[in-house]
């Protein structure tokens, strides 16, 4: 029994996530200083997530066959050359908008499956630390909030300081650093090798394992309502973080210190969210923390930007919806993990993740396209509006209150074509809410 590999991952979650935190803020307030176009930013985020759908789509028979530390490594290191090349080719003179949108894309392409390599590790690398699967995925969740905090707030210093250009080299860098601990600290991890495959290797059969995890999803009402309700609400975070945050930055709040700051206090209660539900999450009902959470962590965030423009307000509302944010995951997890068995886990990772994702290239390019047309305001309200119709979802449709039932064994009895029955939750690693 051994903790390094699961210290390892945690630590590249954490040195990756907190770079991936600065580029986040980085590119759009690059575009919108070079273009000064809220529907280029809107464009841009539209690059950068279309291909992390197709990924998740496709990426979870793959990353069985590779395996997921090879995915997690290589994914890193193409992510650290895409988001490099940016400002490099920025200082040399020769960056069109065209280029800037080719490389978020490979970038978007290659992220996802490596973030799933290391997700659906998280059930074996918890059991050979000898730690209970609740604890260790409210301490995953608890790193990567814990490196968002650190990454928003060092964007607002670097990009004030040095320029949109210097964030992004430092992404660059700490995607290098992440495919290095995955790579030294995960061999000899069995679950982090290539996966043995049931036949002969070949299209039909690629196709195969892909539709399980299709029919997994579709069986189970509680994983598809939860899938669905975070489609929606990933969407419209994206919209906030890509366009709808860095323009209320940009003409209220002073520039992109403020946006780090929010964005770094959003992150620091979301840290104490996950580490609270770690500590006494398990007393409460889950259906009931869980709707409370996301009513808190969504809508009161659009209002308090498109009604303030001082700092103060929104950031106090940043707080209280990064501490509702922060339970979300641990819950989500928590179930997924219980509902699906081992052997699937990467196939059904992978049509969660994309269903999940399906609406974030849509979320950022609509975002632009209002604000250009209508006004931050008024595209403020109407994203806050229907997150709020959306997070109501788990108060009316009966699916949800399975969330509640102690499951039978994911890895026990459960045929390869059919879902646990309801009473658990998260996929590997599961839909997870975008909100930052």
């Amino acid at each position: 029994m051994s903790r390094r590999p699961f210290a390892a991952v945690l630590a590249a979650n954490t040195i990756s996530i907190a770079g991936s935190s600065v580029t986040l803020i980085g590119v759009p307030w690059f575009v919108l200083q070079t273009t000064g176009s809220a529907g280029r930013a809107g464009v841009v985020a539209f690059c950068a997530t279309l291909p992390v759908v197709i990924a998740a789509l496709v990426g979870g028979p793959v990353i069985d066959r590779i395996g997921r530390r090879r995915v997690s490594a290589v994914s890193d290191l193409v992510c650290a050359v895409s988001v490099g090349s940016i400002p490099l080719l920025h200082y040399g003179g020769v960056l069109e908008f065209w280029m800037l949108c080719a490389l978020m894309a490979v970038g978007g392409l290659v992220h996802t499956p490596g973030l799933t390599a290391r997700g659906v590790l998280l059930p074996s690398l918890a059991e050979h630390a000898g730690t209970p699967l609740t604890r260790a995925a409210s301490l995953y969740d608890a790193v990567s909030r814990g490196a968002r905090m650190i990454g928003a707030a060092l964007a607002g210093v670097l990009i004030a300081a040095f320029g949109a250009e210097s964030a992004l080299l430092l992404d660059a860098a700490t995607f290098a650093v992440s495919a290095l601990l995955v790579g030294a600290f995960l061999r000899g991890v069995p679950a982090a090798e290539p996966q043995p495959a049931a036949g002969k290797i070949s299209f039909s059969g690629y196709r195969a394992e892909l539709a399980e995890g299709w029919t997994f999803l579709t069986r189970a009402p509680l994983l598809m309502g939860i899938t669905l309700m975070v489609m929606m609400t990933n969407g419209l975070d994206q919209g906030w973080s890509a366009v709808l945050l860095p323009v209320h930055g940009r003409e209220a709040l002073g520039g992109a210190t403020a946006v780090g700051l929010l964005v770094s206090v959003f992150g620091g209660f979301a840290l104490l969210g996950a580490l609270l539900y770690g500590v006494w999450g398990e007393r409460f009902p889950r259906r009931a923390v869980f709707t409370a959470a996301f009513l808190l962590c969504g809508a009161p965030r659009y209002a308090a930007a498109a009604f303030t423009d001082t700092p103060l307000p929104l950031a106090v509302t940043m707080a209280l919806s990064g501490l509702g944010a922060g339970m979300l995951n641990p819950i989500l997890t928590t179930v997924v993990y219980e509902r699906i068995p081992e052997e699937l886990r990467s196939r059904v990772s992978g049509v969660t993740t994309a269903g999940c994702e399906l609406t974030m290239p849509l979320g950022g390019l609509t975002a632009g396209l209002l604000v250009d047309g209508f006004g931050a305001t008024r595209a403020l309200l109407l994203f806050g509006g229907t997150y709020l119709l959306v997070t109501l979802s788990p108060l009316v449709f009966p699916a949800w209150r399975t969330m509640e039932r102690p499951p039978r064994s994911a890895s026990a009895g459960v045929s390869r074509t059919e879902p646990a029955p309801p009473g658990s939750e998260h996929a590997a690693p599961a839909p997870r809410p975008s909100a930052n």
